[in-house]
């Protein structure tokens, strides 16, 4: 009884996650976080 609620809680957690980063309205700002590591390569080369 105790996995099956497990499982359901964490189907909820992955769905609920999922539809949240596919909204349009968060796009700029994965966008944002999608650059940080090459905008830290530029900043040692310059």
């Amino acid at each position: 009884m105790v996995p099956g609620l497990i499982t359901a809680v964490l189907l909820v957690l992955f769905i609920g996650a999922t539809v949240y980063l596919w909204r349009p309205s968060v796009k700029p700002e994965m966008d944002a976080a999608a650059q940080m590591p090459l905008d830290d390569d530029k900043e040692e080369i310059a």
